[in-house]
């Protein structure tokens, strides 16, 4: 009996020892980590987290959001459809260290000017935060991530009372540009993003906006004050300064070059139908099968999903989902009539989205130039042998 009351009492005072939240001492300090741009797409706009470093309690940890959890059922439907639900992680500084810095990505810290009740707030947001029944919430890649979540935690901590002082040389962009100038114009990131996202991403971002990318969370913060009485940055460090290594290769295989490789074939078998007075159908049943399921690919990512990123499409003018019907008009010999207005259709849908690109209602990737002029000719080509017929 002696020996199940002693247990008892030994098992409740671990339960109260770890239920209770750790008292952060006077020489705590909060920072955030900003994680510089990896190599693959999904690592290319980098990351933060915040670091809470206390000595005496033997705590040196990184709170981050956005980690996937691989064993949610149906995983990549629901990331299809914006409807995965993301984590946040809790991980030793070293361990976190160690993994950056063998992706060779920067890591700067910034050591927030807290004081001791505004660290234990954040602190305990944090823990409570990473509770199993709280660590999950719904990731939006604009308005809910990584570094938005870092923003809203120390505005939290301090009561709202940031005050973001913007530099002389700072400049609003769009989020399109904002996106562009992490992965650039011309690489196939980009020309994925371009195609799947509407038209709401070239709308100017605000000023708060702008901090869904982790490098203005860094910027913004360098220059923020708490309550107009003192900087909200005490000190800054770089702990790893990213190693270049440039690849002049990269060019040779983006998507200006492969997909104009492609539009010049396009344009070199319309140029020998036109001299031989000849139709070739297969390239027809290809272009338009193509653009057509490309179309139902993104009219399901606008209507079918909750991503907001994917609404407004105008790639639609020239990726029609009605396409993918019309290619088995065009294997037949004899064809109906109304095909040679359906291409009429779309040589003005072409033109409208010149129009769009033009007025900047929405801007298109950079290596659909050439593929957009190879379907324009060869559209035409078609309306003239139709027309013949």
């Amino acid at each position: 009996m002696k020996l199940r009351i002693s247990f008892i009492v030994i098992l409740f005072t671990i339960i109260s020892t770890f239920g209770q939240q750790y008292q952060l001492s006077p020489e705590a300090q909060v920072s955030v980590l900003t994680i510089g741009p990896g190599s693959s797409l999904n690592d290319a706009f980098g990351h933060n987290a915040f670091r809470i470093k206390d000595n005496k309690l033997g705590i040196d940890a990184i709170y981050g959001y956005g980690q996937y959890d691989f064993d949610t059922p149906n995983f990549y439907l629901k990331f299809t459809q914006g409807k995965l639900e993301y984590l946040i992680s809790r991980h030793n500084f070293a361990d976190i260290y160690y993994h950056y810095t063998s992706y060779n990505r920067s890591i700067e810290e910034q050591v927030l000017n807290f004081s001791l009740e505004e660290k234990q707030k954040l602190f305990d947001y944090l823990e409570n935060n990473y509770k199993p029944e709280n660590r999950r919430y719904l990731y939006d890649f604009f308005y809910d991530n990584c570094a938005t979540r870092i923003r809203d935690i120390t505005e939290i901590a301090t009561d709202g009372k940031i005050n973001y002082n913007i530099p002389k040389s700072f400049k609003h962009k769009t989020f399109r540009t904002l996106i562009h100038d992490h992965v650039g114009l011309n690489t196939w990131g980009s020309f994925g993003i371009d195609i799947a996202l509407g038209s709401v991403i070239d709308l100017e971002a605000t000023t708060s906006e702008h901090m869904f990318l982790p490098k203005y969370i860094h910027d913004f913060f360098a220059y923020a004050t708490i309550n107009d009485s003192k900087q909200l940055v005490k000190s800054s460090s770089n702990l790893y300064q990213k190693k270049e290594n440039n690849s002049s290769l990269s060019f040779l295989f983006s998507p200006l070059i492969i997909v104009g490789l492609i539009s010049l074939g396009i344009i070199f078998l319309t140029y020998k139908d036109y001299k031989n007075n000849h139709r070739t159908k297969w390239l027809d049943s290809i272009l338009l099968g193509i653009t057509g399921a490309v179309g139902i690919i993104l009219l399901l990512l606008w209507f079918a999903t909750d991503h907001t990123a994917t609404a407004y499409n105008f790639n639609l003018l020239w990726a029609f989902p009605l396409n993918i019907l019309v290619v088995f008009q065009l294997l037949k010999t004899k064809i109906k009539n109304w095909v040679r207005r359906y291409f009429k259709f779309l040589i003005i849908l072409l033109t409208l989205l010149t129009f769009h690109w033009i007025s900047g209602i929405q801007v298109f990737a950079i290596g659909l130039i050439p593929f957009l002029a190879a379907l324009f000719i060869r559209f035409i080509y078609l309306l003239k042998v139709l027309n013949k017929n």
